[in-house]
């Protein structure tokens, strides 16, 4: 498996998973397309959705290769469909891995979740049942992908509306399960975490001090919408107040992750994205420092501690 370039952080901590920390990014939209390639902001990364690119040319490919000429490019998906009965389709993984080999991802992502049945594409993220047939299901899939692609596979936990009554796991505790047995990393969504405990009545925090930090390789943020009876995950607005509550206990576990934000749905010019982009770095930032400056404390006060005999 193709693995990202083994280079530590600024702390000498080495990458999770063989992967580097990017820094922090936001999804390429087409609305964006002239301000980044007429300004080329100081974006450290950027997220495609790899299905818009999986074809054999065309305008679609020329606007890739302007991105790819100046900025690291992270493929995300939303067709895997990896928890669907459905036999794997061979074709979408073989177009999924050539446009692998053309912009370098340091890996694939999807949803934990299922798209279609018989071929049929729902396009919509539906919810699986957390049972041990289905963790067994997913992750023996989850390898077979990973083994093709020859990168690195991340699943995302995906926001959800409804549950099944036969589950016996907690969502955490199937998509570490998922993670371990498949030996796959996870893009870690903060926004979907809230969506769906808001929804289900669950407690975002235990969600969050549950995940396996070493396996955490990207984190998701975005805005979400509040109905009268749900909240649901829109990719609209600013990231809400709560959310950057649960991505500062996040990284409180996690240190450095590459962090993007998703915008997908009314979108607004360039730099409001990028001032939601520079709040996740500022709070990494602050997180930092406040770690470094606790940690030095920490030696400076073992060393006063320590006896000198002659």
């Amino acid at each position: 498996m193709k693995q990202g370039p083994d280079t530590s952080d600024a702390r000498g901590r080495p990458p999770r998973m063989g992967l580097p920390n990017l820094g922090f990014g936001l999804g390429l939209r087409t609305v964006h397309y002239a301000h980044v390639f007429e300004h080329h902001p100081a974006v450290d990364w950027f997220e495609v959705i790899s299905e818009n690119f999986m074809v054999e040319g065309g305008r679609p490919i020329e606007n890739l290769d302007k991105a790819l000429s100046r900025y690291p490019i992270v493929q995300h998906g939303v067709s895997l469909s990896i928890g669907s009965t459905a036999p794997l389709d061979w074709d979408y993984l073989a177009k999924l891995k050539k446009l692998t080999r053309k912009t370098k991802t340091p890996w694939v992502s999807d949803h934990l979740c299922w798209t279609g049945v018989h071929g049929q594409n729902l396009h919509d993220l539906l919810p699986l049942p957390y049972t041990e047939e289905t963790l067994k299901h997913v992750a023996a899939r989850a390898r077979i992908v990973q083994d093709f692609l020859e990168t690195r596979l991340l699943l995302e936990n995906a926001s959800s509306y409804l549950t099944y009554t036969d589950s016996a796991l907690t969502e955490w505790d199937f998509l570490n399960a998922i993670a371990d047995e498949a030996d796959i990393g996870l893009l870690f969504d903060v926004n979907n975490v809230y969506v769906s405990s808001q929804n289900h009545g669950f407690d975002p925090n235990e969600y969050i001090d549950a995940v396996p930090v070493h396996r955490v390789v990207q984190i998701h943020l975005a805005g979400h919408t509040r109905f009268d009876k749900y909240i649901l995950d829109t990719h609209t607005g600013e990231v809400a107040s709560p959310v950057w509550d649960l991505y500062r206990r996040t990284i409180e576990r996690t240190g450095p992750v590459s962090t993007m934000v998703e915008w997908d749905d009314e979108i607004p010019p360039f730099d409001v994205v990028w001032d939601e982009v520079k709040k996740a770095r500022a709070l990494c930032e602050e997180i930092e420092q406040r770690r470094a400056k606790a940690e030095k404390t920490g030696a400076n006060d073992a060393a006063s501690r320590q006896v000198v005999t002659p």
